[in-house]
């Protein structure tokens, strides 16, 4: 008897690749001058797409001008997954989701990319290549003044 949620390589199908990213970023708000929830996201594309500045500019049909920063996936979650001596139990807990989360992105996507977009309300891309094909990750919004 054949498991249809799995494909024959034993990477995960579409659906539970969102299942676990979604489980993974429930209830996490990502820490800047304003909070934002995470959303899971999917792409269509070439199975060999270059994930560069000219293709996230197409993808998400921004202006030629809008700024683009690439950044490493634990510079980015740095602040969210250092425990500090002064945070409380519920701080650290917080924490834990966020080691989780980066744990949980690593696994399930590969040549991962968080893209930051635009300058004060940043749109922020965390983008990788599931094993199903496509591209999958996360998008937040950060709010640096």
């Amino acid at each position: 008897m054949s498991n249809t949620n799995v494909n024959t390589n034993g990477a995960l199908n579409n659906e539970q690749l969102f299942d676990k990213l979604k489980q993974a970023s429930d209830g996490l708000l990502f820490m800047s001058e304003s909070e934002y929830p995470f959303e899971v996201l999917f792409w269509e594309c070439q199975e060999k797409q270059v994930v560069d500045t000219k293709f996230i500019l197409s993808k998400l049909d921004k202006a030629p001008d809008t700024k683009v920063e690439f950044v490493e996936l634990e510079s980015f979650f740095d602040v969210a997954t250092t425990e500090e001596d002064w945070h409380s139990s519920e701080d650290k807990e917080i924490v834990h989701k966020y080691q989780n989360l980066v744990k949980v992105i690593k696994e399930c996507l590969s040549d991962i990319k968080v893209v930051r977009l635009g300058d004060i309300d940043i749109d922020v891309y965390i983008i990788g290549k599931a094993s199903s094909g496509g591209l999958a990750g996360l998008c937040t919004k950060v709010i640096e003044t």
